[in-house]
């Protein structure tokens, strides 16, 4: 079976470090976990877009945004 991928979207403010650390921990053996900082990778910004990122830290999961992510 393929892995899940998840990425978690991050600009580095308070609430980033321990969002990634969940998303991690929770994650499990499953799932790759890609963290795309927009202050880092430009391609991160057009992928936040896509997705419909209206704020940060966001999870998308097998290219869907999370559901508690939506919204702002």
């Amino acid at each position: 079976m393929a892995k899940r991928q998840v990425e978690v979207f991050t600009t580095g403010c308070a609430g980033c470090g321990p969002a990634v650390e969940l998303v991690k921990e929770l994650a499990g053996p499953d799932c790759q976990v890609q963290v795309r900082d927009l202050r880092k990778d430009g391609d991160s910004e057009a992928k936040a877009a896509e997705y419909g990122i209206t704020s940060i830290p966001a999870v998308v999961v097998d290219g869907r945004l999370a559901s508690c992510c939506r919204g702002g």
